[in-house]
């Protein structure tokens, strides 16, 4: 067993002073030795951390003894090391970003657990459809599922008309993403709309991995951490992405090392070494390309803000490290 887990998470509940909760948040975070990112927002909570196990496992029980964080399920994955570089606990409006004018706390689709999900793959009369970016359906998404051609989920409302004749086709719409964060909003908009029979993969593509092997799901799933893909499917895995630079099949995801692109391109282990890191000779040649380590991910260097020291509070001070 590895060291190390990542955490998955997030919660629809009415959060009233996220000053106060975000200092506390993070100050919890330092204290305990996590990295990742985690949002705040008067609507809920959403993160990804990852640590040392028992950590990890403080964490959660941290978050489970607070009335409002009581409901929520994590998704634990084992890992070798920290998958994250620093810690982020910001303060936004959404704790997704989406636009849409749905309250998820009112209105949802009807969660489906991993175990129903997989059996309704075998309905003819369902229909899946991923809400996820293009670049993540792109590199794994599931069998037969429709996709949109959106950067984020701001876009839904510019592709509902590419699924409208399902309304009145008596079929079951199942909608799916990365943890179960982006569908809570996404099938509340769905209903919103005068679609039926409207349901979602609780906990996503990630839990439905861990807990039912992830079947039928082809490629990899991207995420949002130092991995920046994972693998899903242990049942009947299949390949359906090629490499941006020659063509070949691969899973393999980084970001361009260029960051005035910074494109999420699938390269193979040899174009990655040969282009260091870039999708483009343009992108390789550009004097502001990162150095390429084989992974093809880079976090965000963001003033202010880092691991060690941690959120600059508005007397200026920092929180500290408790050493390993």
């Amino acid at each position: 067993m590895k060291e190390y887990r990542i955490l998955l998470y997030y919660i629809y509940t009415p959060i009233e002073d996220t000053v106060a909760y975000r200092d506390e948040h993070h100050r919890f975070c330092i204290d305990n030795r996590l990295m990742g990112r985690v949002i705040v927002s008067a609507e809920g909570l959403n993160g990804t951390v990852s640590g040392l196990a028992e950590d990890c496992e403080r964490y959660m029980q941290w978050l489970h003894a607070d009335e409002r964080f009581r409901a929520i399920q994590f998704k634990v994955e084992e890992h070798d090391g920290h998958a994250f570089h620093k810690l982020h606990v910001r303060i936004k409006e959404e704790i997704v970003n989406s636009d849409l004018p749905v309250d998820p706390r009112r209105e949802t689709g009807i969660h489906l657990e991993p175990a129903e999900f997989r059996s309704m793959l075998q309905d003819p009369d369902v229909v899946l459809v991923d809400m996820r970016s293009n670049y993540e359906h792109n590199v794994g998404k599931f069998r037969g599922a429709i996709t949109f051609d959106m950067e984020n989920l701001r876009e839904l409302p510019q592709h509902v008309a590419e699924i409208e004749h399902l309304k009145e086709s008596g079929k079951k719409i199942v909608t799916y993403c990365t943890g179960g964060i982006k569908c809570e909003k996404a099938s509340a908009y769905l209903l919103q709309q005068g679609f039926k029979d409207v349901y979602q993969l609780h906990g996503g593509i990630i839990r439905y991995g861990l807990e039912e092997g992830g079947e039928n799901f082809d490629g990899e799933c991207y995420v949002f951490d130092g991995r920046v893909t994972t693998s899903v499917n242990t049942v009947n895995p299949q390949v359906i992405s090629t490499c941006y630079v020659c063509g070949t099949s691969t899973s393999r995801m980084v970001n361009c090392a260029n960051p005035e692109c910074n494109e999420h391109v699938t390269i193979c282990e040899d174009c990655g070494w040969k282009m260091e890191g870039c999708c483009s000779e343009e992108c390789r040649t550009n004097p502001k390309k990162r150095p390429y380590d084989g992974t093809g991910y880079y976090p965000k260097i963001t003033a202010d803000y880092s691991a060690e020291l941690g959120f600059r509070n508005a007397k200026g001070s920092f929180g500290t490290l408790r050493p390993a």
